[in-house]
């Protein structure tokens, strides 16, 4: 992609600075100027990284830049998260979550260039002991639930395509999934059955957070057919600081450490978070900057409280983009749980040697009780709903109450139909995928009684 004109006046702050002198390059200025996060710190005499005249973007914290800086000032977020947090290994295969999105196109930008990197080095080194890892792209189509007309929809794939096909070199499959694939293959009709479960939840809030737990379970199904190792997300600071005050006010405060971490491998293929560092007003300069191309036309607003908290942290963003970082800092001083990490078996291999002390390892002496998860969302069980579901399958007399004890309060309160004579239908709507989980763990764990009392002996061993 064509980067956009650099407004350092021609000081030279990189190898593709192209500003101009004069009153072209005034103009250029004041035009990124507008784009700037803080118009304050916009109008900087100079930039703050390369020392050049006239910065033209502002991030939080009040530092002008000039447009290269500022990108590599982005791209160096990225990068130092993907590999502090051995997210990328050279043997992985990478399905990347592309929406459309600014957040998601730079995720898919700065994806391709470490990927072209490694490529380059591989292909030149004299060993060429180790290959450069495959890069995939997963769009989940929900036009299903959508009432868009059809070829407004075949046009936005289509802009989506053409983004991925793009970029080289590295071939880039990508992979466009109807979000009712992830309904059971026996359906005669997946369409009208999806329709059919989002119609059973009457809480909107309860809907917009399962159709978001539906599109992971979509590129979940994606990454095991087709060998991917790992989900990329692009999920922004922004984002996370959202889902903090919106699983705050759903009194979803004990799950949510598992939400706000670089790394989640509760998922059967493990979800990481690169852009985790990075402010949604950032990454939509950048696309403007760099003339990166976006296809929102399929973006589902949110809905509900999440609609109400993303409109409120967009006002504290006006006010402050500071705010954002404050509240996920905030966040991450809670406990993360040990899914949170990856194993170290097969990848300090792979890490610089200064960088692997600071590689967080699991602790073999944790506890895997928090490995009990909703049914429905994924979130680790707290204690009162542990004893409850212990409580449950000692008395259940039919499979859909063990199923409605493995969800976890939120869902219950959001998700599950209040009537509990629906509970029958709601559950035999669901992929196969949930239900099957249960009965796994059902005869699995046979003595969920024993691994609560060996938690709590090691609570109280801990205090």
């Amino acid at each position: 992609m064509a980067a956009a004109a650099s407004a350092c006046g021609g000081a030279g702050c990189g190898p593709q600075c192209s500003s101009s002198a004069g009153g072209e390059g005034d103009a250029s200025s004041e035009s990124m100027g507008r784009l700037s996060i803080s118009s304050a710190a916009a109008a900087a005499a100079t930039c703050g990284k390369c020392d050049g005249g006239g910065a033209a973007v502002a991030v939080a914290g009040g530092v002008g830049m000039c447009v290269d800086c500022f990108r590599a000032h982005l791209f160096g977020k990225f990068k130092l998260a993907v590999t502090s947090n051995a997210m990328v290994r050279p043997t992985d295969a990478v399905l990347l979550a592309f929406s459309g999105g600014p957040a998601s196109r730079v995720a898919l930008q700065f994806i391709h260039e470490m990927q072209s990197k490694a490529i380059q080095s591989w292909e030149t080194s004299n060993s060429q002991a180790l290959p450069a890892f495959r890069l995939g792209v997963a769009f989940v189509d929900e036009s299903v639930l959508s009432v868009r007309p059809g070829h407004e929809i075949d046009t936005a794939i289509e802009d989506i395509k053409s983004i991925v096909s793009s970029l080289s070199p590295g071939d880039k499959q990508l992979h466009v999934a109807p979000l009712e694939d992830v309904i059971s293959s026996g359906s005669d009709d997946k369409a009208a059955r999806l329709k059919e479960l989002v119609g059973v939840i009457n809480d909107e809030t309860g809907r917009d957070d399962f159709i978001r737990c539906l599109r992971m379970l979509s590129l979940q199904k994606i990454a095991l057919e087709n060998g991917y190792t790992k989900i990329m997300l692009g999920t922004c600071a922004s984002g996370i600081a959202c889902h903090v005050l919106s699983a705050t006010v759903k009194g979803q405060g004990y799950a949510l450490p598992a939400d706000v971490q670089y790394v989640d491998t509760r998922w059967e293929v493990p979800v990481v978070l690169p852009l985790h560092d990075c402010l949604a007003q950032e990454l939509n300069l950048l696309c403007e900057l760099d003339s990166l191309k976006t296809q929102q036309l399929l973006d589902r607003p949110c809905s509900g409280i999440n609609g109400l908290v993303a409109s409120f942290v967009s006002r504290l963003r006006e006010e402050n983009p500071s705010r954002e970082h404050t509240i996920l800092r905030t966040a991450q001083k809670l406990k993360p749980f040990s899914f949170n990490k990856f194993s170290a078996n097969g990848y300090h291999d792979f890490l610089p040697s200064r960088l692997r002390p600071k590689f967080q390892n699991i602790d073999a002496n944790e506890s895997t009780f928090s490995e009990i998860l909703c049914l429905i969302c994924g979130s680790p069980f707290s204690e009162s709903e542990l004893q409850n579901l212990e409580n449950t399958k000692h008395k259940a007399q039919k499979k859909t109450d063990l199923y409605a004890a493995h969800c976890c309060q939120s869902c219950h309160f959001q998700i599950l139909p209040a009537a509990t004579d629906m509970h029958g239908h709601f559950f035999s709507l669901l992929p196969k995928f949930w239900t099957e989980k249960v009965d796994t763990a059902s005869a699995s764990h046979s003595s969920l009684r024993d691994q609560i009392a060996d938690y709590l002996l090691d609570e109280d061993d801990e205090n």
